[in-house]
């Protein structure tokens, strides 16, 4: 006979007879009796009472018997903690139990009781069972040890349990680990700033070890563990990448997405012109598509990911169109997500395939498909020109059709391929009158309305067309309100003497008989502005319209990519971030992306590319941007220089330095000089860069004395050469946002001196600067100074100081600069040189002597000559640089010298 008859009882006095089996002395009677307590248990009736006679029952060797003791006094410890502390003798007993399973069972229900008097109790069973010669045991009470964290974390750090933990991840027994990192990172949920996984290249390596011999769900949590590790190179990216990738081919979907999300994080520090990285790319699109062969909900839950996937590496599926075309018997959320990932990938290659599909599917009988199927072929328009004509074809015939819903929902996507191809389609507008009487739903007559406003000029009768949707004005929803003022004020600006009545009637019904504050505010705007200038509503209303995106509903890069951090988990599914569903303080700790920026070295270091390490941000007021997007940098923005040419080995000292230097008042001296020092910035430099304040005028050149000033005593005025500002950041390269700048020397401080220019249509705020690792160790000192929102066409002039304390890392070209600016659209990035005067000293010269040993003691192999040509400071000037247009430099560090010689050459030209 099966359980099922301990679930048949229905006595009277049940509990009493219940007590006094409970305390038989066979072990049988004992046995039976447990069992039905549970059964009662389960069915919700309360056996409380029976607590001390069961716990009694947990003196036994039976195991069966004993997990049933346990799973009662899980159930109700918490309703009985006095009573509780009486099993405790017990659990200490038993975790020292010769048969590992029974240690394993007591370890595992102490976790499970979660009452506080006890767990005090119960850290000297944990510790010894976390050092058991089992590794059953060990992996049980690794998980132990996370429960026991929830009850009482003080007691769980005090006792040291989370070194024991650390200790377990290098295990022999790959389950023993796996549980290890599942208990650390839970825990590490509740810390999120806590370094609780101590994860380095040697525990990684461990973890990997374990990752092939472990259960699906070990493996899982493993796989998770690693996404949260920042490799310190592309090297050992790609090696992680190596051993996670036969992942890929496993049963479980879970380990799958976890493996997936892992490489798509690694794949961020891979150069994308690499073999590896295009294989990896190629590897990643087969398990994605066998996902697809699961059950329905398993292929949505694959679907909305690949749905992240996609928006952020569309060319790993590209070829895979054809895997999400709809099939027949697909429930209607499958066949959704699978049209919304067919447009991201449709392409000029693919579109004709896409467009046959979509054409299908508005066949289809399911409502609400049709309409998204209809809203499909406007986005391929929209996203692929060369199908827009195409499709529009595949939309008439569809408004053909005479099927309501099809013909308003192709009326909204025309609507919005004419913003996008203004002055290509607007034959067809006859066509969508046609159908004017059968629009009844507020999004078609709207677009219907625009369309009869923008073009009523080429339709006859766009008059009486907007006067049939007036005479039911208040029955209209506030869309077809709004919609309807504008456009018939559109029409009266173009046909003004056919329509006075109309814009009147329209004015009217919108500022006397409305009660809808925006249609009222519209009606009195419109009102003044024809009133008092027509001319300027003409080139208010009439304005030329800026074309519509290729992809409206992407998610916000930022956003998409912590979601691509959380592949395979609840966010992924619902497209929002675990902060915006989980409640508390778990989960709310934001993971990103890590950051590769390509360093570009230059043959002399002749080392690979290192990846860039985290960098340090300076946030705006208000903001801490912790996520920027790996930078994807053009070439550098040139400041104005002038090309060096190096001449030959010739010594333009002619009797040596010392007859130089010895010179006073006599005709100027044969050459000039410049000092670099040993590091690369220099330490001593002329005075043209940085003069005095208050120079002495001279009657004539008096040598090193008056090196760069002018045979006429004029000096060059203060505060340095600054070029003038360069854009560095174009405005369609920013959605919408212009960045000029400069680079300036003043007062002992070096500035970034910028030009921020809205050129959107949306206000930007919220920025913030970074600067990648550089030559010379630049950062900004503090954040950027913009504390209010940029307003559209509004500028704002800035003075970023920068410092150079900040890490320093060999550039190509060495005065190269890489810079991220965030705001509240998007981070966008770009490169620009600095010269590198910005770096000089005021307090430029040098002792003579001082000057001349230190030539003396640079190599003479360090010495470069360079021409100076086209140098017109003044007619008939007698200066240096005119009279002997040589200009000979030393450096301790030789590939300085062509960027002091350039920087030398355009401040003498400025």
């Amino acid at each position: 006979m099966t359980d099922s008859k301990y679930f048949t009882t229905n006595k009277k006095g049940e509990i009493f007879e219940l007590k006094a089996e409970l305390n038989n002395e066979k072990k049988e009677k004992r046995k039976e009796a447990v069992k039905k307590v549970i059964a009662a248990m389960t069915v919700g009736k309360d056996v409380s009472s029976l607590f001390p006679d069961v716990v009694n029952c947990m003196q036994t060797d039976n195991l069966e018997l004993k997990k049933l003791v346990y799973l009662y006094l899980m159930n109700y410890a918490k309703s009985q903690p006095d009573m509780a502390i009486m099993a405790v003798n017990s659990f200490v007993k038993d975790c020292e139990d010769p048969n590992p399973l029974i240690r394993a069972l007591a370890v595992r229900t102490m976790g499970c009781i979660r009452v506080d008097k006890i767990t005090e109790y119960l850290c000297e069973p944990l510790r010894k069972c976390l050092k058991d010669e089992d590794p059953y045991v060990r992996k049980t009470a690794a998980v132990c040890v996370a429960k026991l964290h929830d009850i009482n974390a003080q007691m769980v750090e005090d006792q040291g349990f989370l070194d024991s933990l650390r200790d377990l991840i290098a295990d022999s027994n790959p389950m023993v680990v796996a549980n290890a990192v599942a208990a650390l990172s839970e825990i590490s949920e509740s810390h999120p700033n806590s370094n609780l996984l101590d994860l380095n290249p040697q525990n990684i390596n461990k973890l990997l070890t374990a990752l092939n011999e472990c259960t699906e769900w070990g493996q899982i949590f493993i796989l998770d563990c690693l996404s949260n590790y920042n490799p310190k190179d592309e090297r050992e990216a790609q090696s992680i990448c190596e051993r996670v990738t036969p992942r890929l081919s496993h049963a479980n979907s879970a380990v799958v997405l976890s493996a997936v999300k892992v490489l798509m994080k690694f794949l961020e520090l891979l150069p994308k012109d690499s073999d590896y990285y295009n294989m990896l790319l190629k590897k990643l699109s087969p398990p994605l598509v066998t996902l697809l062969s699961g059950e329905p909900e398993v292929q949505y839950v694959a679907l909305r990911n690949i749905n992240l996937i996609v928006q952020k590496r569309p060319e790993i599926l590209k070829q895979e169109i054809k895997v999400f075309f709809v099939k027949y018997n697909d429930p209607i959320y499958v066949k959704l997500e699978k049209l919304d990932i067919m447009i991201r990938l449709a392409s000029q290659a693919n579109i004709a395939q896409v467009l046959a599909e979509l054409k299908e599917y508005a066949t289809e009988v399911d409502v609400d498909f049709v309409r998204k199927a209809v809203r499909a072929i406007g986005r391929c328009a929209i996203k692929v020109e060369q199908s827009a004509e195409r499709c529009v074809s595949t939309l008439l015939d569809l408004i053909q059709t005479k099927v309501n819903y099809v013909v308003q929902e192709a009326i909204v996507v025309i609507r919005d391929i004419f913003r996008k191809y203004p002055n290509k389609y607007e034959s067809i507008i006859a066509t969508l009158c046609e159908n004017l009487d059968s629009l009844d739903e507020p999004d078609a007559r709207a677009a219907m309305i625009w369309i009869v406003g923008e073009y009523a000029e080429r339709i006859d009768n766009a008059d009486e067309l907007l006067e049939s949707f007036l005479e039911g004005f208040h029955d209209e929803s506030t869309q077809v309100q709004l919609t309807l003022l504008t456009a018939i004020v559109k029409l009266f600006l173009k046909k003004p003497s056919e329509t006075q009545e109309l814009v009147q009637q329209v004015l009217s019904l919108a500022t006397q008989d409305s009660d809808n504050p925006d249609l009222r505010d519209r009606g009195y705007i419109y009102w003044r502005l024809l009133s008092t200038d027509p001319v300027t509503a003409k080139e208010v209303v009439l304005s030329e319209k800026p074309l519509i995106s290729e992809e409206t509903d992407l998610i916000e890069p930022t956003l998409l990519d912590e979601l691509i951090c959380h592949i395979g988990s609840l966010a992924s599914v619902y497209h929002k971030p675990p902060s915006a569903f989980v409640e508390g303080s778990h989960g709310v700790h934001r993971k990103h992306l890590p950051v590769h920026i390509d360093t570009g070295e230059s043959p002399v270091s002749g080392g690979p590319a290192a990846a860039m390490d985290q960098p340090h941000v300076i946030p705006s007021q208000g903001d801490l941007l912790g996520d920027l997007l790996n930078l994807d940098l053009g070439p550098p923005v040139n400041v104005p220089q002038v090309s060096s040419m190096q001449m030959g080995a010739v010594d333009l000292l002619g009797g040596g330095l010392d007859s130089l230097v010895s010179l006073h008042a006599h005709s100027t001296a044969p050459v000039n000089y410049i000092y670099v020092g040993q590091n690369f910035i220099p330490s001593s430099v002329p005075s043209t860069f940085a003069p005095s304040p208050t120079p002495a005028p001279q009657a004539a050149s008096s040598g090193l004395n008056d090196l760069f000033e002018l045979s006429t005593g004029m000096a060059i005025t203060t505060g340095g050469y600054a070029a003038p500002k360069a854009v560095w950041l174009p405005a369609v390269k920013a959605k919408g946002l212009e960045i000029s700048g400069t680079f300036s020397r003043r007062q002992g401080h070096m500035y970034m001196d910028m030009t921020f220019t809205n050129k959107a249509l949306q206000h930007m705020a919220d920025f913030a600067i970074q600067f990648n690792k550089n030559s010379f160790g630049v950062i900004p000192t503090s954040p950027l100074p913009i504390h209010t929102p940029l307003m559209p066409n509004q500028s704002i002039d800035i003075s970023l100081p920068l410092n150079t304390i900040g890490p320093v890392m060999k550039m190509d070209p060495l005065n190269n600069l890489q810079v991220a600016v965030k705001n509240s659209i998007d981070v966008f990035y770009f490169s620009v040189l600095i010269p590198l005067n910005i770096f000089f000293v005021e307090d430029g010269k040098m002792e003579r002597q001082v000057f001349l040993a230190t030539w003396k003691d640079i190599p003479n192999e360090n010495e470069l000559q360079y021409q100076i040509k086209d140098c017109h400071l003044n007619a008939g000037c007698n200066c240096v640089p005119c009279l002997f247009p040589q200009l000979s430099l030393k450096c301790r560090a030789p590939e300085v010298s062509q960027y002091v010689y350039q920087m030398y050459d355009s401040v003498l030209k400025n």
